[in-house]
């Protein structure tokens, strides 16, 4: 068999394990100290009563405001096999001390018993992709024996769920850990012990909590000290904090992989063009060899995430060919660069009677690294038109009304024809933009020749979502125009996404 046909189809082992089973009553047990009352088998772990599953095992957590233990009954009637609880109930369950310290015990007894390598993603900007890349290149080598947190379950509850919902028979795990304050990720690299430990980027999100980037470069950079004996760093060559990340990684033992374009980068970027049907072309500088492999996903960002990648999976033994198949088949994610075609009442029809417009579907997460960064792919998407919705940038504290204001030259730059900002802190984007008319006015009145701010891009400014949706009909979408939408998530503007593409939220 060929060597791309045998990447292109899933390997097939025997005496695959098709039990289905995640923990039994026993193993259960003996994980968290509690004491089970009865004999069985779960499939699953859940803390939410409204997911669970038949056959699921539900965390009653006690939160500031919740008592998971309200829902126990709840998470039996929709068939869940077994409860985790502080208190005696009616079905089967496991009696602990205290539940979210069970969870942590479950977390790492199932770390404890993985037989293959584990990978921690963080950074500013791009852990999520960058850690579903990585899962869909080891997935696609193993036939599913992959494992990663979903969503974005990274913090001190996500991570030990998502440990726990490892199966005994992954070959690797993938784990994302965030934070918003110093220590949070050295407490969670403990709990993942990962034999790489893959950091995307520094930028300034949440600056408000840590004070300066340098902090937010060291709070990042936890994530070495719970790397195993011989692990692997993987840290951005171009970073200006470069040399701080290398020495962190260094004082913990970790051997140093850097990616990027810069000559001393171990995984440099040697060309990257437009790819036939989108994305780009990559050729990358491994040291031993040169690698060639397409980006399904749009933008130079996404095209550094990938040399991330690509450490990751060389660092634990992976195949770089499965890698590259994976990353040219895999798109954009929910939140979080999806582009997805609308009905628009606006414009000509096409021949088959359509008008569609590109919807980009930004709306997860916003830092002022990533707004510029997808400014700059919203510039270089072809389209009639091209008009930003933008949500305010949270958790920069004192540097965000500078941060916000800074914004006007990249959506100039991008050639944005409309521009609607969504929040209060985006007033100072607002004064920013209007300068520009300010200037325009001068100009026509002859007291200026020239223009230093350039063209003044038409926008609004709206304190909520509720006149959003408004703002956008007056303007009127119209076929082949590029709509992106981009904020923070408390923002909301992923209702706004759903609403344009006609989903349920």
């Amino acid at each position: 068999m060929a060597t791309a046909a045998r990447i292109l189809e899933w390997p097939v082992e025997e005496a695959e394990d098709t039990s289905g089973a995640l923990w039994d009553a026993v193993s259960l047990a003996r994980a968290m100290k509690g004491t089970a009352n009865a004999d069985f088998t779960v499939t699953e772990v859940e803390i939410d009563s409204r997911d669970v599953q038949p056959g699921d095992l539900f965390f009653a957590l006690k939160g500031e405001a919740m008592d998971g233990h309200r829902f126990v009954a709840m998470a039996y009637e929709k068939g869940a096999a077994a409860c985790v609880v502080d208190r005696p109930v009616d079905g089967p369950h496991v009696l602990v001390r205290d539940t979210s310290e069970a969870l942590e015990k479950l977390g790492a007894a199932s770390r404890a018993r993985a037989r293959g390598p584990v990978i921690g993603v963080t950074g500013s900007v791009g852990k999520t992709g960058v850690k579903e890349m990585i899962f869909a290149a080891l997935e696609r080598a193993t036939r599913g024996d992959a494992h990663r947190s979903v969503k974005s379950y990274n913090n001190h509850v996500g991570v030990p769920l998502s440990l726990a919902r490892m199966p005994a028979r992954a070959r690797y795990g993938v784990f994302e850990m965030g934070m918003n304050h110093e220590g949070e990720i050295a407490a969670l690299t403990r709990q993942v012990r990962p034999n790489v430990a893959v950091i995307t980027t520094i930028a300034p999100a949440h600056i408000e909590n840590l004070g300066s980037i340098e902090a937010i470069a060291d709070a990042k950079a936890e994530i070495f000290q719970g790397i195993e004996r011989g692990g692997t760093a993987v840290i951005p060559a171009d970073s200006p904090h470069f040399e701080r990340l290398r020495k962190a990684a260094l004082r913990c033992g970790a051997h140093v992989v850097s990616f990027g374009r810069a000559p001393h980068a171990g995984v440099r970027l040697l060309d990257c063009v437009d790819a036939i049907g989108g994305g780009s072309l990559v050729t990358v500088d491994m040291g031993e060899r040169r690698v060639c492999y397409t980006v399904a996903a749009p933008g130079e960002h996404q095209v550094t995430n990938s040399l991330a990648v690509m450490a990751a999976v060389r660092a634990v033994g992976g195949d770089l060919g499965a890698a590259g198949v994976a990353l040219a088949e895999m798109g954009g994610l929910a939140g979080r660069g999806a582009r997805i075609e609308i009905d628009v009442e606006g414009g000509e029809p096409d021949a088959q009677g359509c008008r569609r417009a590109l919807l980009i579907d930004e709306s997860y997460n916003a830092n002022p690294a990533s707004m510029r960064a997808t400014l700059a792919q919203l510039g270089r998407t072809s389209a009639r038109r091209r008009i930003a919705v933008l949500g305010a940038m949270k958790e920069l504290g004192t540097h965000g009304p500078g941060y916000h204001a800074a914004l006007a030259e990249p959506i100039r730059e991008a050639g944005v024809d409309f521009v609607i900002l969504v929040g209060e802190e985006m007033a100072p984007l607002a004064a920013e933009l209007e300068k520009a008319r300010t200037a325009e006015n001068a100009q026509e009145l002859g007291k200026s020749g020239s223009d230093p701010l350039g063209k003044f891009i038409p926008f609004a400014h709206c304190p909520n979502l509720r006149e959003v949706a408004d703002r956008l009909h007056a303007f009127g979408l119209e076929r082949d125009d590029a709509i992106l939408v981009k904020g923070s998530n408390s923002v909301g503007l992923a209702a706004l996404v759903s609403a344009l593409s006609k989903q349920e939220g």
